[in-house]
C-alpha cells in the first residue's frame, strides 16, 4: 500500500464518517401504511471518538474507516419512505487539545493537504499521519453511511519508552466506563483519554480502586472536558496513595458525555490501548488469547455490595477446561483482585470464561487481561477486556494480508456465523465464509483475505443462529525481533433499532 502521509486535518477529512452511539431519525414524511411492530430499522446517525495516538516523534499512525453494506427494501433504504430525498453526510473533525494541570500542551497540527472522501459503504478508506502532533478526532455520520461504521486507529512506535503496536477501535461517547488492568506503578505510564464530541463542556469523574479499595482522590470537583476537545489524564497524578500494580478505573460524567480509553506504556513490555470492559455482569468472556502468550494476568473488580467468587475456565479449540494455575478467584466488593495465569494456553489459542462459583449467586464484575508475548527485551503487551456477545454483527477494520487472526468463542451453545472480508482499500473483491462453532469452544483462524487484495480491509462477523458469540481480532506487525501485536474486541455495531407500530390517526384532530 502506498504510504502517503496526510496532514492532520486531511486525515480527519479522509475518515469521512464514524460510528458509535446511534440515534434513529424518524422520517418526517406521512404515510397511511403502519410500520410493522418491532421492525428493525437502520440508524441514521452515529458518533465516534479517536484518542490522541501517541506522544512519540517516531510514531506512525494509520486510520481505516469502513461501514458494511446495508440492506435495502423496495428501492429506498430501509426505514426511509420511498421517494424521500436526504443528503447522507459524514464528517470527522480535529478535537482541540485541552490539558489538565501539570500536562504539556499538545503540538499544533499542519495545514491541510488534498483530502479524500468516503463515498459508499463496502469500501474501506485509509489515511496516515506521523509524529507526536496527531490530534484526537471527533466525528459523526448520517444516512446510509451511518449503520455499522467503524474506524480503526493503528499506531507503530518502533523505539522509545512507549514502543509497540497500539491499536484501538475508536469509541462511542457514553457516560460510564470501567477499565480493569490499569496501573499507577512506577514502570507504567497510564493515561485515560477523555474526548468530548458535543457543543457544551462535559465534566468527568475518575475513581481508582486498588486491592484495598478506593484510592484517595486529589481531584474532587471533576475534570472539565471542553466542547470538541480531548483531555489526557495521567492516572498516577490523581492520587497521593502509594503506587499500585493493579488498578480499576471508573469514569463517569456529571454532565455531558465523553469517549474514554486508557493508553498504557510499560518500560519493559511496550504499550497498547486498554478498551473499556463490558458492563458489569455475573459472567464474563475475554476472547482471543494468543497461543504463544508467555504471560497472562487477570484483573477483576466487583462494583456492587457483594463479594464475587468466580470460576475461571479456559475455552479452547476442543472444549472448556479449568487452568492448572488457578481455578477460582475471590473478588471483594469495591476492591481490585488479580491473579497470574502461567502456562495458560500451552500452545493453543483460547478465551477466558469467568462465571459465578455458585450459579445461584451471580455477582456482577468487570474484568480484563494483560497479555504478553515474547521474552527478555523482546516482549510486547496487549489487553483483552471482557467483551459482550455479538447480537447481530460486528466489524473490525485495518486487517492486513498477513498477521490478522480472528478468534470466535461460543461459551454456552453452538452457533453459526458468517465472516465477510471486505474489498481492499486499494482494490480487491469481497470474500465470505460461513463457520459452525461448537458449544464450549474457541475457533481461531487466519482472517479470510479478499481476492486480489490491495491495501487493508475490514472483517465483519454476523451471528446467523445459535448461542452467544464473542470475538476479537489479533493484528501482528513484528519488528526487529519484537512480536508486536494488538488485540481488538469485536462489539455489536447496534446498527438497527426496533421501531414500534405507528400509523396516521386524524381522529386526534376532532373536538
Amino acid at each position: 500500500m502506498k504510504r502517503t502521509t496526510l496532514s492532520l486535518i486531511a486525515v480527519a477529512t479522509t475518515l469521512a464518517a464514524v460510528t458509535g452511539v446511534a440515534a434513529l431519525t424518524v422520517p418526517d414524511g406521512t404515510t397511511n401504511e403502519p410500520l410493522t411492530a418491532g421492525r428493525p430499522l437502520p440508524v441514521e446517525r452515529t458518533s465516534l471518538l479517536c484518542p490522541v495516538p501517541s506522544t512519540s516523534e517516531v510514531a506512525e499512525t494509520t486510520y481505516t474507516s469502513y461501514t458494511p453494506p446495508a440492506p435495502t427494501t423496495g428501492g429506498a433504504p430501509a426505514g426511509r419512505p420511498s421517494g424521500e430525498q436526504r443528503t447522507d453526510k459524514a464528517e470527522l473533525k480535529v478535537a482541540a487539545a485541552a490539558t489538565t494541570p501539570g500536562e504539556t500542551p499538545a503540538k499544533k497540527g499542519k495545514e491541510p493537504k488534498a483530502p479524500a472522501t468516503v463515498t459508499k459503504p463496502g469500501a474501506p478508506v485509509t489515511a496516515e499521519a506521523e509524529g507526536a502532533a496527531v490530534p484526537a478526532l471527533t466525528g459523526s455520520a448520517n444516512g446510509t453511511l451511518a449503520p455499522g461504521w467503524t474506524v480503526q486507529q493503528t499506531t507503530v512506535v518502533p523505539a522509545g519508552g512507549a514502543r509497540g503496536l497500539l491499536g484501538v477501535s475508536c469509541t462511542a461517547p457514553d457516560t460510564d466506563f470501567w477499565f480493569p488492568a490499569a496501573s499507577t506503578a512506577k514502570q507504567r505510564q497510564d493515561y485515560v483519554h477523555l474526548t468530548n464530541p458535543d457543543d457544551a463542556t462535559a465534566v468527568a469523574d475518575i475513581e481508582l480502586y486498588g486491592p484495598e479499595g478506593a484510592l484517595k482522590s486529589q481531584v474532587t470537583e471533576g475534570i472539565p472536558v471542553p466542547a470538541h476537545s480531548s483531555v489526557p489524564v495521567l492516572l498516577s497524578t490523581l492520587t497521593a496513595d502509594p503506587a499500585q500494580q493493579d488498578v480499576t478505573v471508573h469514569v463517569t460524567t456529571r454532565s455531558g458525555r465523553v469517549g474514554a480509553v486508557v493508553g498504557s506504556a510499560d518500560e519493559k513490555l511496550g504499550s497498547d490501548w486498554l478498551p473499556a470492559s463490558a458492563d458489569p455482569a455475573g459472567t464474563a468472556v475475554l476472547p482471543g488469547i494468543p497461543a504463544d502468550a508467555t504471560s497472562v494476568r487477570l484483573v477483576a473488580y466487583a462494583p456492587g455490595d457483594d463479594d464475587a467468587d468466580l470460576k475461571i475456565q479456559l475455552v479452547t479449540p476442543t472444549g472448556t477446561i479449568v487452568p492448572a494455575s488457578a481455578g477460582t478467584l475471590h473478588v471483594k466488593s469495591g476492591m481490585t483482585a488479580a491473579v497470574d495465569l502461567p502456562d495458560l494456553t500451552r500452545g493453543e489459542p483460547g478465551s477466558l470464561l469467568l462465571s459465578p462459583a455458585d450459579p445461584k449467586k451471580p455477582t456482577p464484575v468487570v474484568a480484563a487481561l494483560r497479555v504478553v508475548r515474547g521474552k527478555g527485551e523482546q516482549q510486547e503487551v496487549a489487553f483483552i477486556p471482557a467483551t459482550a456477545a455479538i447480537e447481530g454483527r460486528a466489524t473490525v477494520a485495518d486487517n492486513r494480508a498477513k498477521g490478522s487472526t480472528l478468534a470466535l468463542t461460543a461459551p454456552a451453545g453452538g452457533a453459526e456465523v458468517r465472516v465477510t472480508a471486505s474489498a481492499g482499500s486499494e482494490g480487491g473483491t469481497q470474500v465470505t465464509k460461513t463457520l459452525t462453532l461448537k458449544a464450549g469452544t474457541t475457533t481461531s483462524l487466519a482472517a479470510p483475505v479478499p481476492g486480489g487484495l490491495k491495501g487493508s480491509y475490514a472483517l465483519t462477523v454476523e451471528r446467523l443462529s445459535g448461542g452467544p458469540v464473542h470475538a476479537s481480532r489479533l493484528l501482528e506487525l513484528p519488528e526487529d525481533g519484537i512480536p508486536m501485536f494488538t488485540i481488538q474486541p469485536l462489539t455489536d455495531d447496534r446498527s438497527t433499532v426496533k421501531v414500534p407500530t405507528a400509523r396516521q390517526d386524524l381522529s386526534v384532530l376532532d373536538d
